[in-house]
Order: structure tokens, then C-alpha cells, then sequence
């Protein structure tokens, strides 16, 4: 029998239902019967994949943009000088009494000769050889240490022995920090032990909820298989595709989420049918061909949402989205393959167990599983539209915050207080304005020269409202382009230096450019986070009709209905809304006492979707046992009530399982792992107890029978797909 046929056999009153030979059906029998080969492949598997990862990653970022006036910049920047350098870090060095005097200059020139001996450090340019080095009440200044890799392949042991040489400097009110990209890897100190207490709340709800540690362990021990296997193969891969460094987070966040969701929707169906009387494999079959197949559709509206990121072609964008999405195709191959062999390892020891419980449960007379649930949506089937009114009043105030969010990329002002990064940049900001920790680059590229062109746009800067200085050109191995840097008045996350990047583009270089006929291009890490902002603006239109089209198809053809996957798709843009609206109140806006900053200029388009996909899951999970109960009763209010009543307990928690995995991201030292939990944490919340437990069941009565209605042309060319089997 295929996927999408439908048992025709109807059982007998009494008799248990038929076993349904279908893909998934097939898949159970054999996961079951041949339990211990399942879970020996799955070990050999998991073993293979990190033997072959013995050789470590080689993750690296990608933010070029091409098409964007920085991405120009940059590149004309690298086409002029003969020489490839890595980057840099800066020896802030404090001293109240001043900098200049010849105990303290001796003391620095030995420390900063012990820092040039270090490895990856090519050179070091001494504050004492620039003026310009020190601010000019002599009490602050910085020296460069140019380094022979880039910040993100620098290794956190080499920054730290420099740090140490440069700590050795401090005494008699001398003191000495460390900036730069290097230095910043520095303050995110290592992470893990978030996600790890993420696990162990997890675990408690699983057992207060089966009541047995072994059936709480078993959707964790499935989502840690398939997650683990999947880093090792992200690790082999990264050194042949680009992978961000952030990724295995993600990949954590998303693959433990819905590892743990998707083992505990089969885990509550094969409970149920055991408590009905099933034995452990007619159970395990019953839960994978119903449940499975369920966890089966939902995966894949995650796994297309994900796919929709490629479409933006943003770099390590693009990595990250299909390591995710790889994450969440063998976290479902491992819920649909070593979950039911685990099931039958453990299954007698179940049914004992669940069926001894439901006895007694019986016997003292307390409600039938789920009544709290039904006298639940028989209140809100009350009062529909009042509740539908409450619920959308109240998640669109949490959203709107949103409409105004502020892209772009945090700095070390961001870093933790007291770090070395941040001190350095607080010393910079308070010695040379709080321009100067982000400067703007000026690239001028002049036809027969351009020392010229570059000292006209120098002078035009230094004229120029929200500038504090702009420095003399600074040539390149091509006489014809050259650099000025402007410092703004502002600092690098300020709205006012966003607006100066404008007034530059937009008014003071064309007017020069037309004087000089030189080319004029603004760079920098201020102007890079612009343009990423303003691409990523470019592009979602396409992204989400891609994201948003596919889900509205793949849901039509599961529900055969046309209304329920237009209010799918409005209600999951309705709880992305608000937890974009609650990352800004509390990132940006420094709510709960948060450092306030920038939202990461991807982090929006990452979240819509991850979440988009994530929502679908709870849709599909409520909704395709709505839907059993419609074809049993053809009641729609019954339906909807009995629907709610089978799956109310495992939506909760599910979502409270995804809610404490993501928030425990918010323990992380990463800014961006931090918003991103946070605000996967609070979609979840919102989607699983406001949405699917009030909106839905409102909406659904509201709808009635109409909630299930195809035009004809469609009903005869769609194909049909039934999740459950009744």
C-alpha cells in the first residue's frame, strides 16, 4: 500500500484495529522486530560519522555581499595591495598619570617586544611612532599587532597568550586591554552547560508527564542520536563548504527542539494504543503509521521552510540553513527508525506499566484523560469570537514593536562588562569619541591619480555634520586609489552614524565625484551592516512567497482544505511578529536590564523560518486529530473539542519542552544565540498555549463545516494524503 492510499477495512466492533502495511507501518514492523540491528546501525552510524570528524572543522564566515557598495569597496581595497595581511588587534593601554613618560614608554616598548616574538603576530606598530595613537590628553593610546590570519582562525590559545604578555604591562596605575575580532572570542567565554540544564527541564516535564524515567529518557536519548550524528557530519563538511562558526548551536537548538517534539507525539499515540489494549507491536505500528506520519509532514514544512534561506544567497546563510535542515531530516529518520526499535526494547515493561496506571486511574473514579481539555474548548467554543478578539489584540501589541527594529551587527560594545574587549573599546571610545572604535572607509579610485580626489573628499568630510574627523589619504600599492577614514561623531551601533552612511552616499561623495570625476565608495563595518540590512529587506519579499507557498501547498494537500492553510500561515506570521516584537523590547530597547543594541541583521529571516516551519508542526499535530475527529463524527464542534481533548496535554508539553531548550540558549555567552533562543522561546510559548489552544479552536468554530472546504477543480487534481488512521 502507498503513502497516500487509505486502509479500506473497517475492524469489527471490538477487535483491534487492522495493521495497516504502509511505508510507515513498514518501517515500524521491521524497527520492531529487528530492534537490535536498528540500534546497532544507528551506534555504527553515530561512532562512523565522528571518526571520520576526528580531524576537527574548519568553520568559516562568509559575509561578502556581492552587488553592494561596501562589497566594491573592499574588493577594490584587496585588487591594489600587492600583500594579503589578516587582521589586527589593538593594545589599549590607560595610564592617568600619561603615557609619555620614559618609565612608562620603557615599560611598554619591552611588553610590546615580547608581543612581536608571539606567534601569528607579523608586526607591531607602536602607539609612541603614531601621534595620532594617543588621545590627546596623553592619558589613553593604542598599539597595533598585525596578525597573519584572520580574527575567526585565529586560535583562542594565541589570543590569550598575548593577552597574558600584554596583562604583564599593568602596575603603578598603568593598565592594558586587548580589542579586536580575536580579542572578542575572548569574552564569549565556552558555552554548553546552557543547553545541557535545556535538557535536564526537559527531562523532568517528560517524566512528570509519562511518569517513568525510561519513557522520559527515550525522545531524548532519539533527539541526542540524531543531533549527534548530524554534527559530525557538519564538521566533516565544513572543510569543503562554508559553514558559520555559530551553526552546531543552531543546529542544537533547532534538532533537540524538534527531536524531543517529534519522539514525544509517536511515544503519547504508542501509549495510548497500549492503554487501549494494543500489544507493544501492534502499538508501535498503530503510533508510527498515525503519529509518525504526522511527525513526517510537519518535519517537512520545517525542512522547506529552512530551504526557503538559500533563496536569499547571503553567504554562510546559506550553510547554516541546510545544516539545519539536514538536522531536522535525521532527527525524523531517527523518530521513524530507532525511536520504535527503543520502543521495542522497552515495550512489555510499557504496557505493564501505562495499562497498571490507567487501572488505577479507573478505579478511582477521577476524569478520563484529556476531560480537562474538552471542558477547555467547550468554553472557548462558547464565546469564539470574544476569545479570537482577546488573543489577537493582545499578540498584535506584542508585535509591534517589530515594525520598528534596527539591524546590523554587534561589537564589543555588546561584550560582556569587564571583558578585555569591552574595556578596550570603552577606553578607545573615551580617549578618541565613540566614532572611532567603528570608522568609515572612503575609497577613492582616481584616473590619473588619487592623491587629489582623495584629499578633496578629505576636506568635504571634515565639513560634514555628524564627522569628527577625517584623516589624509592613505595610499595603496595602486597610486590611483587610496583610503580616508572618517571618524563619526556617533558610535558604531548609533542610529546617527546609519544616517551619516546616507548623507555620504546619497549627498557629499557625489558632489565631490562630480568636482574630482573620481570614484568614491563608502566601506567599512558600519556601511557592511547597511547593505546586509538592506539585501536582506531586497530579497524576503521573494523569500517568504517561497517559504509561505510551498507551506499553503504541502497543507492543502494534507487537509484537502483551502481555509485552513491560509489561517495556518496568517496565525504563524501573527506569533513570528511577537517574538520579534519581544526580541526588540528586550534587545534593542535594553528591557530587563539587557545591554541594548542592534538586532543581528539575519536574525529576522533566520527566526521567520525556523519558527514558520516549527508552527506548522503544532498546526499539523492539532489540526490532523481535528480532522480524524471530523471524518468519525462529522460534528465540526465535536471535532473540535475531542480533537483539542487528544492532543491539548501533548501540545503543551511539547511546547513547554521547546521553551526551556531554547531559553536555556539565553545562558549563552553569544549575544546572537542569546536573541535567538529568546526569541524562538517566546514564538513557542505564544504559538502553542495562545494559538493553537485558544485561536485555533476559535477559529475552527467559527468556520464549522466551511473550516474543510476544496472547490471541486482542486479536490480532482490534488492528491489525497490521510495523516491519521481511524
Amino acid at each position: 500500500m502507498s503513502l497516500t492510499e487509505k486502509d479500506s477495512r473497517a475492524p469489527e466492533s471490538g477487535a483491534q484495529p487492522p495493521v495497516v502495511a504502509g511505508v510507515f507501518a513498514r518501517v515500524a514492523r521491521f524497527s520492531h522486530r529487528r530492534r537490535r540491528l536498528a540500534l546497532t546501525l544507528w551506534i555504527i552510524v553515530l561512532v562512523g560519522v565522528w571518526a571520520a570528524a576526528s580531524g576537527g572543522d574548519d568553520y568559516r564566515e562568509n559575509y561578502s555581499l556581492p552587488g553592494t557598495e561596501s562589497q566594491a569597496a573592499a574588493d577594490l581595497l584587496n585588487h591594489s595591495s600587492r600583500t594579503t595581511t589578516g587582521d589586527s588587534l589593538q593594545i589599549v593601554l590607560h595610564d592617568e598619570d600619561g603615557l609619555r613618560g620614559a618609565d612608562v614608554r620603557g615599560r611598554v616598548d619591552a611588553m610590546l617586544a615580547e608581543v612581536a616574538k608571539l606567534p601569528k603576530v607579523t608586526q607591531v606598530r607602536s602607539l609612541y611612532e603614531d601621534e595620532s595613537a594617543v588621545s590627546r590628553d596623553g592619558t589613553i593610546g593604542y598599539a597595533t599587532a598585525v596578525l597573519d590570519v584572520t580574527a575567526p582562525n585565529m586560535p583562542r590559545e594565541d589570543t590569550e597568550r598575548i593577552l597574558d604578555t600584554v596583562k604583564e604591562v599593568e602596575g603603578q596605575g598603568l593598565t592594558a586591554e586587548l580589542g579586536g575580532g580575536a580579542a572578542r572570542k575572548l569574552a564569549t567565554g565556552e558555552g554548553g552547560w546552557g543547553e545541557m540544564l535545556g535538557l535536564v527541564f526537559a527531562l523532568v516535564i517528560l517524566v512528570f508527564m509519562f511518569g517513568t524515567l525510561i519513557a522520559a529518557g527515550l525522545p531524548i536519548v532519539t533527539a541526542l542520536f540524531a543531533v549527534g550524528s548530524t554534527l559530525a557530519v557538519i564538521v566533516v563538511a565544513s572543510h569543503f563548504v562554508t559553514i558559520a562558526d555559530y551553526t552546531p548551536y543552531v543546529m542544537m537548538l533547532v534538532g533537540l527542539g524538534v527531536g524531543i517534539d517529534y519522539a514525544l507525539l509517536i511515544f503519547a499515540r504508542f501509549r495510548s494504543e497500549l492503554v487501549r489494549g494494543a500489544t507493544p507491536e501492534e502499538a508501535n505500528v498503530k503510533a508510527l503509521d498515525s503519529a509518525g506520519r504526522t511527525a513526517f509532514f510537519a518535519g517537512s514544512t520545517v525542512i522547506l521552510a529552512l530551504l526557503g534561506l538559500v533563496a536569499l544567497g547571503l553567504g554562510s546563510l546559506q550553510g547554516m540553513a541546510l545544516s539545519v535542515a539536514l538536522t531536522v531530516l535525521v532527527t525524523l529518520l531517527a523518530s521513524l527508525t530507532l525511536l520504535p526499535a527503543l520502543l521495542g526494547v522497552f515495550g512489555d515493561r510499557f504496557a505493564r506499566q501505562f495499562r497498571a496506571r490507567a487501572a488505577k486511574r479507573a478505579a478511582s473514579s477521577r476524569p478520563e484523560e484529556g476531560a480537562a481539555w474538552r471542558r477547555f474548548a467547550s468554553g472557548v467554543q462558547r464565546r469564539p469570537l470574544a476569545v479570537l478578539l482577546v488573543a489577537v489584540v493582545a499578540l498584535g501589541a506584542l508585535a509591534f514593536p517589530a515594525l520598528s527594529l534596527r539591524l546590523g551587527f554587534t561589537d564589543a560594545g555588546n561584550d560582556k562588562a569587564g571583558s578585555t574587549s569591552r574595556e578596550a573599546y570603552d577606553l578607545l571610545s573615551k580617549g578618541f569619541g565613540p566614532g572611532f572604535n567603528g570608522p568609515l572607509y572612503v575609497v577613492v579610485e582616481g584616473k590619473d591619480g588619487a592623491e587629489a580626489p582623495a584629499t578633496a573628499v578629505a576636506a568635504a568630510l571634515n565639513d560634514t555634520d555628524g564627522v569628527a574627523a577625517a584623516t589624509g589619504p592613505i595610499p595603496t600599492d595602486d597610486p590611483n586609489v587610496a583610503t580616508v577614514m572618517a571618524f563619526p561623531t556617533t558610535s558604531p551601533q548609533d542610529e546617527g552614524t546609519s544616517e551619516l552612511v546616507g548623507t555620504l552616499r546619497d549627498d557629499v561623495l557625489p558632489r565631490v565625484a562630480e568636482e574630482t570625476g573620481a570614484r568614491y565608495l563608502v566601506g567599512g563595518a558600519t556601511a557592511a551592516s547597511e547593505d546586509y540590512s538592506d539585501k536582506v529587506a531586497a530579497r524576503m519579499p521573494v523569500f517568504m512567497a517561497i517559504v509561505v507557498g510551498l507551506s499553503l501547498l504541502l497543507l492543502m494537500v494534507v487537509f484537502r482544505s483551502v481555509l485552513i492553510p491560509l489561517k495556518a500561515a496568517l496565525l504563524n506570521l501573527l506569533s513570528i511578529g511577537a517574538a520579534l516584537g519581544a526580541i526588540s523590547l528586550v534587545f534593542q530597547h535594553g528591557m530587563f536590564g539587557v545591554e541594548p543594541g542592534p538586532i543581528e541583521a539575519y536574525l529576522p529571516v533566520v527566526i521567520f523560518a525556523i519558527v514558520f516551519g516549527l508552527s506548522m508542526d503544532y498546526e499539523i499535530f492539532l489540526v490532523s486529530r481535528i480532522q480524524e475527529e471530523w471524518h468519525r463524527a462529522k460534528d465540526p464542534a465535536v471535532a473540535v473539542r475531542e480533537g483539542l481533548g487528544h492532543t491539548g496535554s501533548v501540545i503543551i508539553a511539547a511546547g513547554a519542552i521547546m521553551v526551556v531548550v531554547f531559553g536555556s540558549f539565553m545562558l549563552s555567552p553569544e549575544r546572537m544565540l542569546q536573541q535567538m533562543g529568546f526569541g524562538m522561546a517566546v514564538a513557542i510559548f505564544v504559538d502553542a498555549l495562545v494559538i493553537r489552544c485558544l485561536i485555533v479552536p476559535a477559529v475552527m468554530q467559527l468556520l464549522g463545516r466551511r473550516a474543510w472546504w476544496l472547490p471541486a477543480p482542486l479536490a480532482k487534481v490534488m492528491p489525497g494524503v490521510r495523516l491519521e488512521r481511524h
